[in-house]
């Protein structure tokens, strides 16, 4: 007998740890053959990790701790699996919201470099014009000056719009980056002063612990045996049966063949051993009803 609800719920559990562990081994391999290896490796440790611990219950004592060793092994490498997991979906929503919200930064200027050096060009030539005496007819060097005033004057009023452009670019990339990380995580990165990709290792790797215990845990209550209900027999405690005759009230007292007279033709038949091991084994009851049942069956024998 099982217990349905610990097993539907354990069912439920592993399906989760699976399909976590598909994803993430679909994701590590390059090759289609490499993936499927890798899926198969995160499905058996995963399997490993959660039935291990009630597949070696009733095993003897050395297969227990050789059991206990693999399981810690399986549940590590599967909540490696299962952070892996957890780090790439968030990169991955992170750059959903970062395209649903920001647009791809496209600047429209020249870079600040190019504006400066040709500044600098600008200047020298009017440093050059600057120094020069008119001697005759100045208007043509006026108007060149003039010119390159205020050619210097537009490509001071581009510089600063570089600027200002590129600060622009640094509040978006920031923002980016902001939105690239989870709203909890990036709180809770300013609250304890550590980085945000750190804390999401650290979440990923507990969500993946807490999911691997919680399987294990229902499936050792799911596979757990049911115990017979104990029923205490004595040697003295004989039921009577009475049957009355119609012609002649006559009283009949029969005794039923009890636990104790079955097991004793169950052991002559050879179906069982007198051991109170066997015993439990044969009727599918408790240690304590064997040892009773046994004990009785030595004082029953003459």
């Amino acid at each position: 007998m099982t217990n349905r609800p610990a097993l539907v719920l354990a069912a439920v559990a592993t399906s989760t740890a699976v399909c976590m562990s598909i994803l993430a081994g679909w994701q590590r391999g390059g090759w289609i053959t490499e993936r499927l290896v890798w899926v198969a490796i995160g499905v058996v440790l995963v399997a490993g990790a959660h039935l291990l611990p009630a597949l070696c219950r009733p095993a003897p004592i050395s297969v227990r701790c050789a059991g206990t060793v693999l399981w810690l092994a399986c549940m590590a490498t599967a909540c490696y699996g299962h952070a892996t997991f957890f780090v790439l979906a968030q990169q991955h929503a992170g750059g959903l919201r970062v395209t649903s919200v920001f647009a791809s930064p496209i600047s429209p200027h020249r870079s600040l470099t190019i504006v400066m050096d040709e500044r600098t060009n600008v200047v020298s030539r009017l440093a050059n014009l600057r120094s020069r005496r008119c001697v005759h007819d100045c208007t043509l060097l006026d108007a060149r000056r003039a010119t390159l005033t205020a050619h210097l004057d537009a490509l001071d009023a581009e510089a600063a719009e570089v600027r200002r452009a590129q600060v622009e670019a640094d509040r978006v990339m920031g923002q980016r980056d902001l939105a690239m990380t989870d709203p909890v995580t990036s709180r809770l990165a300013t609250v304890t002063d550590i980085t945000a990709p750190h804390l999401e290792l650290v979440a990923g790797l507990g969500f993946a612990l807490v999911l691997e215990c919680l399987a294990c845990l229902l499936w050792w209550i799911a596979l757990r045996p049911h115990e017979l209900p104990e029923t205490v027999t004595n040697d003295h405690d004989v039921s009577v049966e009475v049957v009355v005759d119609p012609p002649e009230s006559l009283a009949t007292v029969t005794e039923p063949e009890t636990e104790v007279t079955k097991l004793a033709r169950d052991i002559e038949a050879g179906l069982a051993r007198p051991t109170v091991a066997d015993i439990r084994r044969h009727l599918r009851c408790s240690q304590a009803k064997a040892a009773v049942l046994r004990r009785q069956l030595v004082e029953s024998k003459p």
